[in-house]
């Protein structure tokens, strides 16, 4: 897998910036987003490049991966689907929307679509508590989840 040529030029952006920082390990989330952004997911020669450009151990920039929900440290889907646990959209079915999901997509929590278009994953809260039970795909959140609005949201995403 090789990375982008628009993710090669953010890196060396980011390198230009690491090297003039005080604490260049400020930089650690940004060089994972963008190696993730290029190759689609956080892979160890990843891990050891962004260890590389921030001058700092490679622990260093695992454990913070680990850490982050939304660094992959394993292949995804095109896109994935972050459906909320938290106390209150499990009080109002996120179990159900779990369930409905996996049914509809054929996979289980952590797996990836045969064709490859979503990643099923839990997060701990999205902050939508006010749209209980909730889902993230990408970078849009979706709320008052039905399985009706579920099927409705899956067709304009696959897109």
């Amino acid at each position: 897998m090789t990375m982008p040529e628009i993710a090669k030029e953010r890196i060396e952006e980011l390198k230009a910036r690491v090297a003039s920082m005080e604490h260049p390990d400020e930089a650690l989330v940004d060089l994972m987003h963008e190696v993730q952004a290029g190759l689609g997911y956080l892979s160890d020669e990843g891990v050891e490049l962004v260890a590389r450009i921030a001058g700092v151990n490679p622990m260093k920039v695992e454990q913070l991966a680990t850490f982050y929900n939304l660094i992959y440290r394993r292949p995804v889907g095109r896109k994935v689907i972050h459906v909320c646990d938290s106390i209150s959209c499990w009080v109002v079915g996120a179990d159900d929307i779990f369930e409905y999901l996996k049914n509809k997509l054929g996979v289980e929590l952590g797996g990836t679509t045969i064709d490859g278009a979503f990643t099923l994953l839990p997060i701990c809260c999205l902050g939508a508590c006010h749209v209980a039970p909730a889902m993230m795909i990408g970078e849009k959140l979706y709320g008052d989840l039905t399985p009706e609005k579920i099927d409705r949201i899956l067709e304009q995403e696959r897109i």
